[in-house]
């Protein structure tokens, strides 16, 4: 490879490092954006009871409360898709057990569970460090089962 070639290559992973970049900077700001109005729907959660207790009547605020509960409950799904559009983007996903894995592992290196939705991507630049007895890949040194394969460690 001429040293234009690699040039050329490191330009364009530069290029790209720096559009997921700018994707991730996205929806952490719808994020941000959500958590602020989940903030102000408790705001008004508080004030719509403190309004009916000095009302005397401090059940006429269910059906508003129960509104504003909704509206929250919406928001949170929102900001659970839009952090698994950022894992995408960070070609990460999460196993059941809660382990944050690169996207093209096979099995899950903490608990052994095996993804469904495996798809193979570019090769992840973490350093690995326990290479495993059976299939010779490597993996991270907390692992108890292997990431490629699923056997034990």
């Amino acid at each position: 490879m001429s040293f234009f070639d690699k040039m050329k290559q490191g330009a364009s992973e530069a290029a790209k490092k720096a559009q997921q970049t700018v994707e991730m900077t996205k929806l952490r700001t719808q994020i941000a954006s959500k958590e602020k109005e989940i903030e102000k729907a408790f705001t008004l959660i508080g004030e719509s009871i403190y309004q009916s207790h000095t009302a005397g009547n401090w059940k006429s605020s269910e059906r508003d409360v129960a509104a504003y509960c909704d509206h929250i409950a919406l928001l949170k799904q929102g900001i659970q898709a839009l952090e698994v559009k950022i894992k995408l983007a960070k070609n990460e996903k999460e196993c059941r057990c809660g382990k944050v894995v690169a996207s093209d592992v096979k099995f899950c290196p903490v608990c052994g569970f095996q993804f469904q939705d495996f798809q193979r991507t570019e090769e992840s630049d973490e350093a690995v460090q326990v290479m495993c007895r059976s299939c010779k890949n490597y993996n991270e040194m907390d692992a108890k089962f292997c990431a490629h394969c699923g056997v034990v460690i």
